[in-house]
């Protein structure tokens, strides 16, 4: 039987340790620690000057839900952001919908076939692409919408083309003309809408949001820190502040996670109530 290998004692940067912060607020969230339990790991996050103090604070933590692997405290060149590795090629895992007076929903990480298709007959569904793979580098959904709808959620950088037909319908053609990012797909939407409309929209996937929410606040406490006279001061004032944010983001994921719950349920209802009719 093998030991672990030590950690080195090279000097660990921000970087590395908002990394394990991240950990700590995500196990907080899921109730894996109490909050005087998460207040001391992150005090002592903050703390660490070395990987072998950091190691230690996550050891017995898992990584969002998953099968734990542990922090990379390694220095690993930043991922290029390629959509190379989303294009998967095969069939697909879902090629189409129906929603009579009833709704679905496709989201997560799923893969669009090169032509999908949906009918909607007085309901509606959600197609979410943000964490999407996809079978080729031009897809197409083409959606029926009878007295109901459709709504497509595509993440930044890819290419929407919008050919849908509307009677007393329409289709969302704002998001056509982006440009793409390179090697992104295109996604063309078609189909007939009548009494009825399918949406497009471009939004973040919550963990973007999540990293574009860090990146400001590190840059508010770095502004903060520059104004501070003691280092020691410095690093308080940081984990305060920084304890705060989270708390606050916290509050509104929350709330966005009501939302969507109180969607679902007026869904439901409204299913309910057509199934009665």
């Amino acid at each position: 039987m093998t030991e672990d290998a030590p950690v080195p004692e090279l000097r660990a940067s921000d970087a590395d340790r908002e990394r394990v912060a991240e950990v700590l607020r995500d196990a907080l969230a899921e109730g894996r620690l109490d909050m005087e339990e998460f207040e001391e790991r992150l005090e002592a996050t903050y703390k660490a000057r070395t990987y072998g103090e950091l190691t230690p604070i996550t050891r017995d933590l898992p990584v969002a839900g998953v099968t734990p692997p542990p922090v990379s405290l390694t220095k690993e060149p930043e991922s290029s952001g390629s959509w190379a590795g989303r294009i998967v090629g095969g069939e697909g895992s879902s090629s189409w919908a129906v929603a009579v007076m009833s709704g679905f929903e496709r989201r997560g990480r799923w893969t669009v076939p090169r032509r999908f298709n949906c009918f909607t007959l007085m309901g509606g569904g959600e197609l979410d692409l943000r964490e999407a793979n996809f079978a080729d580098r031009e897809v197409e959904i083409n959606c029926v919408a009878i007295m109901g709808g459709v709504n497509v959620i595509v993440p930044p950088g890819v290419e929407v083309v919008v050919r849908g037909i509307g009677i007393m319908g329409g289709f969302d053609h704002r998001e056509e003309g982006v440009p793409a990012e390179p090697g992104a797909p295109r996604v063309i939407i078609t189909g007939f809408a009548f009494w009825g409309g399918v949406g497009v929209e471009r939004k973040l996937t919550r963990e973007e949001r999540r990293r574009l929410k860090e990146e400001r606040r590190r840059q508010k406490l770095e502004h903060k820190e520059g104004r501070a006279l003691d280092d020691g001061y410095g690093d308080h004032l940081r984990m305060l502040e920084e304890h705060r944010e989270w708390r606050r983001d916290l509050r509104e994921e929350r709330r966005e996670r009501h939302e969507e719950r109180r969607e679902r349920h007026r869904e439901r209802r409204d299913r309910r109530r057509h199934d009665d009719w």
